[in-house]
């Protein structure tokens, strides 16, 4: 996407289409609130360009204007930066180079360097998952200049306190012009516990007045049950133990702050305390910084774990849904399709969509759209839950008299509503009503305005239970990621979260009315598709066939797992193949050296022994031996795809399968 840096100057970068009034409108606020705050701020992509930028960035480096604009070389800031001297004497070259090949690693830091004006920079740079790299820049000059005051201030203090002369005394006013200008809080508390001395940032944080130091209760400014939290940590200091802690407290105006607090105690000639210094820091900035960092970790922590369970389990889920499928094309088997193979092919199914579903909560991949029936998909998720559910439990299903189309995933669909089910089940602790209901709604300005969708026709799919329902504070955070009412060990906290994440993907919305004591429905908006006419809905229904076409010639089968190798050779078998087998990627090679006439080559990716599926289809496309190429995986760790070459999903059908060989 091109954007005219003189027509968007420092701006954030514009929607490829063109955006709305109120779009537009945010994206203004929102640079205009970039451009108020004191930091400087940058965000670059995976490329090192450009993203976004605030006045305060170019202001505080001395960038001239025309430097910044979307898409603006991370590299050429630091050329300008050495051409003028900031790095110091040496090859301009090596300057630019030295820093570039540092930015591309994107770890995070935290340092400071001095500009030659004098001008000290504190530089944090984060990483943003699947965004870039956010650096914030700070000018940090006169708080190094107050930090080192206050460093010669407590010098000061240690040499006043030794000598208990007649000089402390007259430096009183001195003390107080220094302890008054740092972005801190300073206070002196005697033997008999009281404040002899507080500075200004006391009157800043909770309207105290410093000339009266004697007037101020502890108790009184924090409130009780904060002082009775660090209560404490001042007896430890009031017996002579120096001590630091965090805590949260409110200031006079409002602000919910957290705050570091040191108490260094006096220490008189005899052994006794004859009072105690403190030194209080907001660090309210700082705990946000790590707590945010410690969610883009987890969030990767989370995108680990679930690309080793899509690997493992999809590998079972071939094998269980492979077995079936050649099961369900048995003509002997036919009887029992409907009642016993059909719903455990869709179980196999929905346990693939669950580990899909997951990996697009944590990597925020597309979700793939059809038009669906939603009275098909609820009926299909009749099927999977009701022999799961106790038999005390009622589940009525009402649904609509036409057909209800909409354009969404449908095994994503099947998993919110399987979730909404069980949630559902709990809440009545297994004996209770839950009802289903599906209906065509049409959603006016008003009502669409609260559910922040456009107005027009939409799927309206309630999921109700008589339980204990939620309270506020619970239906506030309902959708929260990791957040469960449920005991340890029976909730994931995933399940509201990838409902939620599946109707927004689908442009709908999801609302929750509940209240304790009363039950809860949960519904989802899903936008309609009437215009689709008689296209044929997704479909739910059990077996799937293929069309066998004989004689296709020979095929070279690549799967570490001896199980999936052994159900994928059935199906090529089925499909007109005849079949070769490699259980490794250098044995694959062997092979296609040393055989002609391959006709296929399908292959895993994942596979032990340094050997990946990529490099054997590599090495086919470089020797020119395989006319069709396919690869296949359970979970591939990066996106190395290469062009021109589809990628197969594992667990797949024959169906599927023979779909990618037309």
């Amino acid at each position: 996407m091109d954007i005219d840096p003189v027509a968007n100057p420092g701006r954030l970068p514009l929607q490829a289409t063109m955006p709305t009034t109120d779009s537009l409108k945010r994206y203004e606020s929102l640079q205009a609130g970039l451009d108020l705050i004191d930091q400087g701020f940058t965000l670059i992509d995976e490329n090192l360009c450009m993203v976004a930028w605030n006045q305060t960035f170019l202001r505080l480096l001395d960038f001239p204007q025309q430097m910044g604009y979307v898409g603006a070389p991370f590299e050429s800031f630091i050329r300008f930066n050495a051409a003028r001297g900031e790095y110091g004497d040496g090859d301009v070259t090596q300057q630019v180079n030295e820093r570039v090949k540092a930015a591309r690693v994107f770890s995070a830091h935290d340092i400071e360097r001095i500009r030659p004006n004098g001008t000290v920079l504190r530089v944090r740079g984060v990483p943003v998952p699947n965004h870039g790299f956010v650096t914030l820049y700070s000018d940090v000059t006169e708080q190094r200049r107050s930090e080192r005051l206050i460093r010669e201030h407590n010098l000061m203090l240690e040499s006043r306190v030794a000598e208990r002369t007649a000089s402390l005394r007259r430096s009183e006013q001195q003390m107080r012009l220094i302890t008054d200008s740092i972005p801190a809080l300073v206070a002196y508390v005697g033997s008999d516990h009281r404040y002899h001395y507080i500075n200004r940032g006391y009157q800043d944080w909770f309207g105290l007045d410093p000339a009266h130091p004697q007037a101020v209760s502890a108790r009184e400014f924090l409130g009780t049950d904060t002082y009775q939290r660090i209560r404490p940590h001042v007896m430890q200091a009031n017996r002579g133990e120096a001590v630091t802690f965090e805590y949260d407290l409110r200031s006079v105006d409002g602000r919910n702050l957290v705050a570091r607090t040191s108490l260094i105690p006096e220490v008189a000639a005899d052994g006794s305390v004859a009072g105690c210094f403190e030194l209080t820091f907001d660090i309210t900035d700082q705990r946000r910084s790590h707590e945010l960092m410690a969610r883009a970790q987890k969030m990767d922590a989370l995108g680990q774990l679930t690309g080793g369970l899509a690997h493992d389990f999809n590998n079972i889920l071939t094998v269980i849904l492979g077995s079936l499928t050649a099961l369900a094309d048995e003509p002997s088997a036919q009887p029992h399709v409907p009642e016993y193979i059909g719903p455990a092919i869709e179980a196999a199914r929905r346990g693939s969509e669950l580990i899909k579903g997951l990996l697009s909560f944590s990597r925020k991949h597309p979700i793939q759209t059809s038009v669906v029936d939603v009275n098909q998909a609820v009926g299909a998720v009749d099927k999977l839950v009701r022999r799961s559910l106790p038999e005390a439990i009622t589940l009525k299903i009402h649904l609509d008299a036409r057909a209800l189309n909409a354009r969404l995933d449908s095994n994503q669909l099947q998993n919110a509503l399987v979730n909404l089910i069980l949630n559902a089940r709990d809440a009545t602790q297994g004996r209770g009503d839950i009802t289903i209901r599906c209906k065509a709604e049409t959603l006016n300005a008003q009502q669409a305005g609260v559910l922040h969708v456009p107005s027009g026709s939409y799927v309206c799919v309630q999921v109700s239970d008589n339980g204990c329902g939620m309270d506020a504070a619970t239906r506030a955070r309902v959708f929260e990621p990791f957040f469960t009412t449920k005991s340890p060990g029976t909730g994931t906290g995933l399940g509201m979260a990838m409902v939620y994440g599946f109707v927004r993907q689908s442009a709908g919305a999801v609302d929750i009315a509940s209240e304790p004591g009363k039950g809860t429905t949960v519904t989802l908006w899903l936008p309609s598709d009437y215009e689709a006419g008689d296209r044929q809905a997704g479909q739910f229904a059990g077996a799937e066939q293929a069309a066998i076409q004989p004689d296709q010639g020979l095929a070279l089968l690549v799967e570490d797992d001896a199980n999936v190798r052994r159900v994928v050779r059935r199906l090529l078998l089925d499909l007109g193949f005849a079949v070769l087998e490699a259980e490794n990627g250098r044995e694959a090679m062997e092979i296609l050296d040393q055989t002609s006439g391959i006709q296929l080559l399908l292959s895993d990716i994942v596979m032990p022994g340094g050997v990946d599926g990529r490099q054997v289809a590599r090495h086919a496309i470089q020797q020119g031996y395989v006319p069709k190429i396919i690869l296949m995986s359970a979970y591939s760790p990066d996106s190395d795809d290469l062009p021109g070459i589809p990628l197969l999903a594992k667990p797949f059908t024959k169906r599927q399968l023979a779909d990618l060989l037309q």
